[in-house]
């Protein structure tokens, strides 16, 4: 028997949220270390906040919205916020009601923007690797580093030179014409007027020059987890500088190893990473007439490993670009850039923890 086509509204519902997600979605095995992550930071939650007045967001609510923006690849605020008004299942992982008003979107970036300065993602990514170290899914002896271009927020138009003049009235408001082809342009003499910590920079001959920033992870070698994050200005030594600066900050001083692509294959990180009893695993670099890996580092097996296990890192650039919206930032600034670098390779690393529980239960 046909059904009938009838659209009637019920005023009541009592089917509750919980039962609405089923017993196997994936964001039921995030949710646990989620919680407990966030519990942890009540502390820091406790001095960001005035003791008076009115209550706003809470810091616990946003950073589960954000971790949500990130894992489900929402472009902006404001769609977030539609979705928090219709998604019940977005409603239950976040801990709003069925009937709970969802957030103006200003309102909610700028107590996201609170939490930058309280260095939250930080915490929060550190207190996510530290669940993964008491699972013992870490290794504390191989290691692989990379870094990856992170696009800016920023036009080729905006990019002009540092002592220019007031800029005439635009033809076009939208999207004026500037005619910079045969210009010498560098980020010595121009700046882009849009994101001015944004640099001009291009990965590799033959490329394109791009508005950008670099974005450079530490990831060790057992499971692919990320153990340390950084964000710079894009330039030549930044990857190396950056690599040197998280090797450096790792605890203790035990021998370890740490795999690389011929880019750090220079004298200089090979003599400084050695001065931190890290072993470079670094590719050899045969354009050169005599490489900085000699065969003390080539000949034991170890090396052999490292560089076959290294071009896993790719695959975390690969889910932060396409699933976690660093292909082209929406954010300004180093310490924004960074801040939502962090976060969302703490995303990662659930995600990553998630089905590597999974598959040893």
């Amino acid at each position: 028997m046909r059904g009938e086509d009838r659209r009637q509204g019920t005023m009541f519902s009592y089917v509750s949220l919980e039962q609405r997600v089923p017993s196997n979605h994936p964001l039921r095995q995030l949710q646990p270390m989620v919680n407990q992550a966030l519990a942890e930071l009540s502390p820091r939650f406790e001095e960001l906040y005035s003791r008076v007045g009115r209550p706003s967001i809470a810091p616990e609510k946003l950073l589960r919205a954000l971790l949500l923006q990130v894992l489900y690849t929402i472009r902006s605020e404001r769609l977030l916020m539609e979705q928090l008004d219709y998604n019940l299942l977005f409603r239950w992982f976040v801990g709003l009601g069925m009937d709970d008003p969802v957030w103006v979107p200003t309102v909610f970036t700028k107590n996201r923007d609170r939490l930058l300065e309280g260095e939250v993602a930080e915490a929060f990514f550190a207190l996510v690797l530290e669940q993964a170290r008491k699972k013992r899914l870490l290794s504390s002896e191989h290691f692989t580093v990379d870094g990856t271009l992170i696009e800016a927020w920023a036009g080729q138009k905006s990019f002009r030179r540092k002592e220019a003049g007031p800029p005439e009235p635009p033809d076009d408001p939208g999207n004026p014409t500037v005619n910079f082809h045969g210009e010498k342009r560098s980020n010595e003499t121009h700046q882009s007027t849009t994101d001015p910590e944004s640099r001009l920079y291009r990965k590799g001959r033959g490329q394109e020059s791009k508005l950008a920033y670099l974005g450079h992870v530490l990831m060790e070698n057992r499971n692919g987890l990320v153990v340390d994050t950084r964000v710079t200005p894009a330039n030549g030594r930044a990857e190396r500088e950056a690599a040197l600066e998280m090797l450096d900050s790792m605890e203790g001083r035990r021998r370890r190893t740490v795999g690389a692509d011929k880019g750090y294959a220079t004298r200089d990180f090979v003599a400084q990473a050695r001065d931190l009893a890290v072993t470079p695993h670094v590719a050899q670099n045969t354009s050169r007439r005599k490489s900085a890996i000699d065969g003390r580092t080539t000949h034991p097996s170890g090396y052999s490993i490292s560089q076959r296990v290294r071009k896993r890192v790719e695959e975390i650039f690969g889910w932060l670009k396409t699933v976690g919206l660093m292909r082209k930032t929406r954010h300004k600034g180093v310490d924004r850039v960074g801040w939502m670098f962090t976060f969302a390779t703490a995303v990662y690393n659930l995600v990553r923890m998630r089905n590597l529980l999974a598959e040893a239960a």
